[in-house]
């Protein structure tokens, strides 16, 4: 055959294919060094008469595999069609990869993500952050980003988590779309099903938390709410009692609500849209709707005046116990004693100063004694420095004791007038 544009045609010839597939796997296997040598077993007629006639060599019809040298297929192919074997398997099939030239760019690829990961000030001061990078790296989820070409969305996540760690303690609370707009420019790249970015951030801010990744609406709220980030000013809400206050509308609202000791809950969107004062000296908080329920309908309009932080709380009840410490009111807390329930009766203590309430040693050790239930403590210990004893015999009892089953005592303090 005389060399043409078209010569390398009859190599898409049933007879030839499994033989330039062997021949592509070498290739790609050796960064495409035409060296060593290419079999076949249990070759067809066409396929053995191919092989002798690119080797000159007679092979017997019994044969059970045919070892040919790569170079004489090359010096075969080059003779045709005046083409390298390289040349040939692109123009009738996929370009050729060398897998060690694609290992070398992706782990360079992969150490410029990490060095990039490395340089962010959150990596010297928090050990989650170190923990969540660690994990990305040996998970296969920045190969997984380097293969799709999103880069950048690792940047990207980066940049929002020193967005948030970086805002002062008293700013206020901002919205998704924003926080979105001001480190990617674009408000919906943090939208959920818009890919790997709010995965990827989300699932820092949960390690932040000491918390396990939760699927579901509700969970991705809950953890943007954490960190004052309002996906939605409706869905965050505070649960109240008999807390009067002053402004138009929210105000009112809830002053006519304490006259008949109803609860109510509060959104968010009514505390940034219809601002209102809180002058009361003293607050009670609660962990679990069920004391506040218990008060509103034992107590009614004489409990004095509580809310709820409802197990995890919410960007609206930060900013209303905010609004209360800031006119002068002290907030009591009582939680569950167990130590997510201490750890967020610290948290409760440094933000707002709050003052443990029925939190001690000795109520602890009723709640244990009274409470049939035998729940064992789970979870990082945590300190109780208002009363280290407590710390103490929560380690020695190594027992939970749940706010609900402890409010006939919050009760009879709270009807005694606290």
């Amino acid at each position: 055959m005389t060399r043409s544009a078209e010569a390398y045609e009859r190599y898409r010839a049933p007879e030839f294919r499994r033989l330039l597939a062997a021949a592509r796997r070498s290739l790609e296997r050796n960064g495409g060094e035409i060296k060593g040598s290419i079999g076949l077993a249990n070759p067809t007629t066409a396929e053995r008469t191919a092989v002798i006639g690119i080797t000159g060599t007679y092979r017997s019809a019994d044969v059970r595999r045919i070892t040919i040298p790569l170079s004489a297929l090359e010096e075969s192919v080059r003779n045709v069609t005046g083409m390298s074997l390289h040349d040939v398997l692109e123009r009738i099939g996929l370009k050729l990869r060398f897998r060690a030239d694609e290992r070398t760019a992706l782990d360079q690829a992969r150490q410029r993500i990490l060095a990039e990961g490395e340089a962010s000030p959150l990596h010297a001061e928090h050990a989650w952050y170190r923990q969540w990078l660690a994990g990305l790296a040996s998970d296969g989820t920045i190969t997984a980003l380097i293969n799709r070409k999103d880069i950048h969305l690792f940047s990207q996540a980066v940049r929002v988590l020193q967005y948030l760690y970086n805002r002062p303690s008293d700013a206020p609370p901002i919205m998704l779309p924003a926080l979105a707009d001001a480190t990617t420019g674009d408000t919906k790249a943090l939208n959920p099903g818009r890919g790997s970015l709010p995965t990827l951030v989300l699932r820092a801010l949960a390690m932040a938390r000491g918390i396990s990744p939760e699927s579901g609406a509700e969970a991705r709220r809950d953890l943007w709410d954490a960190f004052d980030v309002i996906v939605d000013d409706l869905a965050s809400r505070v649960l109240v009692l008999n807390l009067r206050a002053t402004g138009q509308g929210l105000g009112q609202w809830l002053t006519d609500a304490a006259c008949y000791g109803t609860p109510f809950h509060v959104t968010l969107h009514q505390l940034i849209t219809l601002p209102i004062t809180v002058n009361l000296p003293t607050v009670y908080v609660c962990e679990n709707p069920a004391v506040l329920r218990r008060a509103a309908g034992e107590l009614g309009a004489s409990s004095p005046p509580l809310m709820c932080a409802e197990g995890r709380p919410s960007t609206a009840f930060h900013r209303l116990a905010q609004l209360i410490v800031d006119s002068g009111g002290t907030l009591r807390y009582h939680g569950d004693f167990d130590w997510p329930g201490i750890d967020m009766t610290n948290q409760l203590r440094a933000r707002y100063q709050a003052v443990p309430w029925h939190m001690d040693a000795a109520d602890y050790v009723k709640a244990v004694r009274d409470n049939t239930d035998q729940v064992q403590l789970s979870g990082k210990p945590q300190d109780t420095p208002w009363d280290p004893e407590l710390a103490e015999v929560m380690k020695r009892e190594s027992r939970a004791a749940y706010e609900e089953a402890t409010t006939d005592t919050l009760l009879a303090d709270w009807s005694r007038g606290g």
